[in-house]
């Protein structure tokens, strides 16, 4: 018997909130407590995450020593496993927040948390934090406590961008950015918001890697600029990523002028920075 909680939920949000899907690639969709992964065949990380959030029913599991695994109902072949990850400066990058899903009954919440430690569900990110990642993290957060009314509840998808220019590392191509979708329910009708972050400035040479290391770890700066977090239309999310965001799009909190498209993203400093209406 199939549990409740397993997947994402569409109806979650009390409208049709759909899992987005990849148009033209066959993906493999995987099913874990509050969350689904469509796996991309190719790049062998997830092409979309998607998450529900319930702010009110938070459960503060205790993070204890990680152990990622591959998720036995794929080939190993098929996932981006610790070979990628050893002996450098690259971070196993949750998709889905640990936290996110750990809601429900304490029993669920410690199942959901420990569904977040597979490799489907990490992505090689620069591990040297700073402002810009530490933003990029924190929106369920600020949108859970600003943005959402009905209960705090969130929808929120998330992956790597895919680009054929990503720089190649141990037989892998590096995501150079990653984007967020975030949809909740506000004055009673859906909406929508959508975040870019962008790691390239992290990435020119990654067996440098230790010596960035080394030096973060003397107090010295490092050598690579910044992450920088941006908000942008989620039709641009939807261009750059192939992803069916049509809904979302039409429900977009943030509109700016027609342009360029990387012209008119917000480059975010801080939450208050965040365009909500």
């Amino acid at each position: 018997m199939t549990s409740p909680e397993l997947g994402y939920d569409p109806a979650f949000l009390g409208v049709d909130a759909p899992f987005p899907h990849v148009r033209g690639v066959e993906t493999a969709l995987l099913d874990y407590t509050h969350f689904s992964i469509a796996m991309h065949p190719d790049r062998r990380l997830a092409a979309v995450t998607g998450v529900v959030i319930d702010g009110a029913q938070i459960v503060e599991v205790e993070r204890s020593r990680d152990r990622w695994s591959f998720d036995p109902r794929l080939p190993a072949s098929a996932q981006t496993g610790e070979d990628v990850y050893a002996d450098n400066d690259l971070d196993r990058g949750h998709l889905v927040r640990r936290r996110d899903p750990a809601w429900g009954a304490p029993q669920v919440a410690e199942r959901a948390n420990a569904d977040t430690f597979f490799f489907t569900n990490c992505a090689p990110q620069a591990s040297a934090f700073n402002q810009g990642l530490q933003l990029w993290n924190g929106l369920e957060n600020y949108l859970l406590d600003n943005a959402v009314t009905g209960g705090r509840r969130l929808a929120v998808f998330t992956g790597p961008v895919f680009a054929d220019d990503d720089p190649p590392y141990r037989g892998a191509l590096i995501p150079r950015r990653f984007y967020k979708v975030a949809a909740f329910m506000d004055a009673g009708e859906l909406a929508a918001t959508a975040y870019v972050l962008d790691q390239t400035p992290q990435l020119p040479d990654l067996e440098l890697s230790r010596v960035t290391s080394a030096r973060a770890a003397t107090g010295d700066a490092p050598p690579l600029g910044p992450f920088r977090t941006f908000q942008a239309p989620v039709a641009d999310v939807a261009q750059l990523t192939g992803l069916d965001l049509g809904v979302y799009a039409d429900v977009d909190r943030y509109a700016p002028a027609a342009g360029v498209r990387e012209q008119r993203w917000r480059l975010l400093t801080g939450y208050g920075d965040v365009v909500l209406s």
